[in-house]
């Protein structure tokens, strides 16, 4: 908590949000895990997973409070590229490769070269994962109060940040007992927010009487990218054993989708993409959503963490743009299509004492 406040959950290696064998009613949570081996030294197993995937350590930390008092993964979430190629660019239609041999133009060792090698004496190559399974990166999203370096400083320490997987959405929650459902649409949005509530990686403590937490959600896509498909709630929490369980609501559906009795959109949002051009259209999806939520479920007695997610409509990967520009051969494995998303920092519930 004192010297790791924010965590990098998604870089040019991969996303550790979460993992399908962790979270498996999460359909969106197979999104670049890198789940082979620890990094070239041991093949993974299941029982590594639990503490390598931020989602499960905000759970893991609610455990932690409950025996220690204290919470010891109370963190914010931001991404980073990872690149070493001193640029800072993370788009997928202009990837230089996570090293600099592995720039376009490199032909096919820009797919093949080990990002991680197996390292084990007997190894098959199991643990081995090549640059073709690499993304373009991740990017840190701040709430400063100003363009400055202490005022991004004190933004990161008071975890007002959130992480996207490499486009340049707008995201923005706020938490409190008041909020009404038209205060989401209001210009004043953030000041409200400020004044009755507490933005993403801060606390609430102390539920009112008959009150439960309402969530104050605003999205807007990236300017040069893909329009969004929804805003999710993900919330974490301690049932009466003690034991820390999960749940995703969806709470804002593009396309005038509806959301079903699953707390998910009824249906998904449709694809545009052409892989023989590697091109994607925007008339599927919205380029703002905003939602208003009250937690159902709510449990005053019980400790929980709630942080948004938000997807993006499906856009090519690097490597679509490659075969078409370059003209590459693409290893069968190699994901050609995906949703970009991004997440914030939790915002923490806390019973009195």
């Amino acid at each position: 908590m004192r010297w790791e406040p924010i965590y990098e959950v998604t870089q040019g290696k991969g996303d550790g949000e979460a993992h399908p064998f962790l979270s498996p009613e999460d359909e969106f949570a197979e999104f670049h895990n890198w789940d082979k081996g620890d990094f070239g030294f041991e093949a993974k197993t299941p029982e590594m997973l639990p503490n390598e995937y931020a989602r499960s350590a905000l759970k893991l930390g609610l455990e932690q409070q409950a025996a220690l008092g204290i919470n010891p993964f109370k963190f914010g979430m931001i991404g980073s590229s990872d690149s070493h190629t001193s640029l800072a660019g993370t788009r997928e239609e202009n990837y230089f490769g996570k090293f600099s041999g592995v720039e376009p133009g490199t032909g096919e060792f820009r797919y093949d070269d080990d990002v991680v090698s197996d390292r084990r004496p007997d190894g098959d190559g199991g643990v081995q994962v090549k640059h073709w399974e690499t993304t373009a990166g991740a990017l840190a999203g701040v709430w400063a109060r100003e363009n400055t370096r202490k005022a991004i400083w004190d933004a990161m320490a008071r975890k007002e940040v959130y992480a996207s997987t490499g486009t340049r959405p707008v995201l923005r929650v706020f938490a409190g007992w008041s909020f009404t459902e038209d205060d989401v649409f209001k210009p004043d949005f953030a000041t409200i927010g400020y004044a009755s509530g507490v933005p993403m990686g801060g606390d609430m403590t102390a539920a009112p009487a008959g009150r439960a937490p309402k969530l104050m959600v605003r999205a807007l896509r990236d300017p040069n990218g893909a329009n969004l498909d929804r805003i999710q709630i993900v919330k974490g929490w301690l049932d009466a054993n003690g034991v820390s369980q999960e749940r995703i609501y969806d709470v804002a559906c593009s396309d005038e989708r509806a959301i079903s009795d699953n707390n998910r959109c009824d249906r998904p949002v449709g694809d545009t993409v052409d892989l023989n051009t590697a091109t994607y259209t925007n008339t599927i999806g919205e380029a703002a959503l905003a939602a208003y939520w009250e937690d159902p479920d709510f449990d005053p007695s019980s400790s929980a963490f709630y942080y948004v997610r938000i997807l993006e409509i499906p856009t090519p990967t690097w490597l679509a743009y490659d075969r078409v520009k370059l003209g590459s051969e693409i290893p069968a494995e190699g994901v050609l299509k995906h949703q970009e998303r991004a997440y914030t920092s939790p915002i923490w519930y806390t019973p009195e004492g």
